[in-house]
């Protein structure tokens, strides 16, 4: 029996994300991203295509390594600016049932007592449809927003994120009772003190002295995305992820970190079932395969060459304006930024690739493969790439903002649907109800270990 492909849509609070330039585009709405009805047509666009999530990334901090100063990032619109994500969910919940809501909240710039009662606000406002995808931050920009001088070593951030961990679910499955809130209007009581517990937590990272501000919520603690691939983000995806977002050229890199993923979370003591891996990819589909390739190369033609340079600098720490833009990138010695580069070579590792090609590679849906064809064909290679890959679900980017994800709906959806390799209809229940049949995590998962009663 062929599984079921999980899709989730994959958008930031920002125009273009990662198809920068396409704000220019007239048939583009990303660069109203800062209205709300763009985030709740979008919402009943993918309800009405029975996507699983969106996913919605964010990033602290501006993309200033190209030119040595955010010029770039502003003249491309290169995910700056860029508004907060969290503030998005409510009325996108209200406008639809099913829908769930991944959310990117970085974990070194709050305090886990105000995270964990975001989280557990939006659970309550959302039914049970909010994810938490965890990351500790990669940019300097936003370290010295916070008044240092440049990020924290990367596996010590890591190390910081397990007490962070520690301290949520302390707060999420330790501090209230299933059932305290008993609203009794005889008593008078509307929660039960003796089944409310004070958190005392003394660590390394963190002290806390304090009773969760939310009663119970649905899932109690969210449903929990991470994307480190590297050692120490694999090892916490291992003991603490529910999904993980891979990207990588070509489905041969993917199939590795897949199984990589997978190993992990069996060394960790944990059923490798009980993880979804989603990868990036980007769909251009239309009612013919000539109308899809001409809706790509529009896209192409109003891409922003410098706006990817920007975001690839950001990414690898390499200045790229300091290159000729036909500059072979072999040529490139920079140790420490190499293997990033490299990522994006392998797609074609027999050719030549120079700075320009990298701009062109990256224009629309940054890193990922690029699929464009009418349904038949997308279906084809979606397929195919699961397949490949071995992943659960795809992190589909968009190249025209709604128009990828109306077209996905209305052209690749059917067809898979026809192939039976697609839901449809949504079952019922909170995010994590969808994806594994249960409302709350079960042991071994560490959360489960600080469960009040």
């Amino acid at each position: 029996m062929p599984r079921e492909i999980l899709f989730n849509a994959f958008a930031m609070n920002t125009a273009g994300h990662l198809s920068p330039g396409q704000w220019r585009n007239p048939r583009d709405r990303s660069g109203a991203y800062n209205r709300l009805r763009t985030w709740t047509d979008l919402a009943v666009t993918l309800e009405r295509g029975l996507f699983d999530g969106l996913f919605i990334a964010d990033v602290i901090g501006v993309y200033d390594v190209y030119g040595s100063g955010p010029a770039g990032a502003l003249r491309n619109a290169a995910q700056l600016p860029i508004n907060d994500p969290m503030m998005l969910v409510s009325a996108m919940a209200h406008v639809t049932q099913h829908l769930g809501f991944g959310v990117t909240a970085n974990l070194t710039w709050t305090s886990p007592f105000l995270l964990a009662r975001a989280f557990s606000t939006l659970d309550h406002l959302t039914e049970g449809r909010i994810g938490w995808n965890i990351v500790t931050g990669y940019l300097d920009s936003g370290a010295r927003a916070h008044g240092l001088n440049g990020l924290i070593a990367h596996d010590d951030r890591y190390a910081m994120a397990e007490e962070y961990m520690e301290v949520c679910y302390k707060l999420w499955e330790g501090s209230w009772e299933d059932g305290a809130a008993v609203r009794d209007p005889a008593t008078g009581v509307f929660a039960d003190p003796a089944r409310v517990h004070t958190i005392k937590h003394e660590g390394k990272h963190y002290r806390l002295d304090a009773i969760h501000s939310c009663e119970p919520s649905p899932q109690r603690t969210p449903l929990l995305y991470q994307a480190g691939t590297s050692a120490a983000g694999r090892g916490f995806a291992a003991r603490h992820a529910e999904c993980v977002f891979v990207s990588g050229p070509n489905a041969e890199v993917i199939q590795r970190r897949t199984q990589e993923l997978r190993a992990a979370v069996a060394e960790a003591g944990r059923d490798p079932a009980d993880l979804k891996v989603f990868s990036l990819l980007t769909v251009v589909v239309a009612g013919t395969h000539t109308e899809a390739e001409d809706r790509h190369a529009e896209a192409l033609r109003y891409a922003s060459p410098e706006g990817s340079l920007t975001l690839m600098a950001g990414w690898t720490g390499l200045d790229l304006s300091g290159y000729a833009l036909d500059q072979e990138i072999r040529y490139i010695e920079k140790e420490g930024y190499r293997t990033m580069l490299e990522n994006i070579t392998r797609a074609d590792p027999d050719r030549a690739w120079t700075v320009r090609d990298v701009a062109e590679h990256c224009a629309v849906g940054a890193i990922g493969p690029v699929v464009v064809g009418d349904a038949k064909g997308a279906a084809d290679a979606v397929e195919d790439w699961m397949e490949r890959t071995g992943v659960d679900g795809l992190n589909l980017a968009y190249a025209v903002l709604p128009e990828t994800f109306e077209a996905i709906a209305d052209h690749l959806v059917p067809e898979l649907q026809r192939r039976g390799r697609y839901k449809d209809a949504y079952t019922s229940g909170t995010m994590r109800a969808k994806l594994y049949g249960r409302d709350r995590l079960q042991a071994p998962h560490p959360a489960a270990g600080f469960r009040a009663g």
